[in-house]
């Protein structure tokens, strides 16, 4: 099934709160003996700051749906991890278990970076290799040309960036 790519406002907060519970979840395994990740007393993961992607220009939210029920967001922005000037930047994205695998992320990442042509950032966290991959196929299907990828270890980073022009 194909995902549809819907804009996101501060009316869908609350939606996307609860699919960022999922995400951050998924994360989380990542950051094992560490204090990063941990429930709080109500049993959630911590809110993520989704404000600026309503009202700042050129960051953004998305919705993405499969037969109109929620099953994934996007969050893009112009705030690079390599230091270097982007465009735009994925910041976060994320697709619920049951519609990956199946080519629909693949799809829904291309059409948002085909949308926003010129430079493109795509930080990866060095632990999620499954998701480095997955970015590897998106960003050489959108590039124009060469896929850049640079390995940071920093402390705001610590993980390959992709960097390419979206024609």
């Amino acid at each position: 099934m194909s995902l549809a790519i819907v804009r996101a406002g501060p009316q869908d907060g609350v939606l996307l709160q609860n699919l960022f519970q999922l995400y951050t979840h998924d994360f989380s395994e990542f950051w094992a003996g560490s204090a990063r990740g941990e429930l709080g007393a109500d049993g959630r993961f911590t809110d993520y700051p989704l404000e600026p992607f309503f009202g700042r220009p050129n960051w953004s939210a998305w919705l993405l749906t499969a037969g109109g029920a929620p099953a994934g967001f996007a969050l893009i922005n112009d705030a690079a991890h390599s230091g270097l000037p982007a465009r735009r930047s994925m910041a976060e994205f994320f697709v619920v278990r049951k519609h990956r695998g199946q080519g629909a992320g693949r799809a829904a990442a291309q059409a948002l970076i085909a949308a926003e042509p010129g430079s493109w950032e795509i930080a990866v966290a060095r632990a999620n290799t499954g998701a480095l991959a997955f970015w590897r196929k998106v960003a050489a299907a959108c590039a124009a040309g060469p896929v850049e990828e640079l390995d940071i270890a920093g402390p705001d980073w610590n993980g390959p960036v992709l960097r390419f022009e979206a024609a």
